[in-house]
């Protein structure tokens, strides 16, 4: 199990990321337009500096929704290896068998 401030920081970090998305988006537009002034571009740069850094989506890390471990992340199952495998074990999870030879 992982540390609950280590989660809840990532739920913290996923409402930045989604309150300041539409922001962020507007102003890398205006930064990377080549027909824009050059003053208007660094101005828009400057604005994105002052954003909150876990705004930025690159700061998301995924965690296992289960048990919150951030290694050996499946992303289409959103589960870790190990919650997966646990699950597979028991038979919550349809058409998965344990593979024996």
């Amino acid at each position: 199990m992982a540390k609950k401030a280590m989660v809840e920081r990532e739920k913290k970090r996923q409402k930045l990321v989604a309150k300041y998305a539409t922001k962020r988006a507007e102003l890398k537009a205006i930064a990377a337009d080549a027909e824009r002034p050059m003053e208007e571009r660094f101005k828009a740069n400057l604005k994105l500096a002052k954003l909150p850094r876990n705004s930025s989506e690159t700061r998301l890390h995924n965690r296992c929704q289960l048990t919150g471990r951030p290694k050996a992340y499946y992303r289409k199952l959103k589960l870790s290896r190990i919650a997966l495998r646990d699950l597979a074990s028991k038979g919550q999870i349809p058409g998965m068998v344990k593979s024996s030879w």
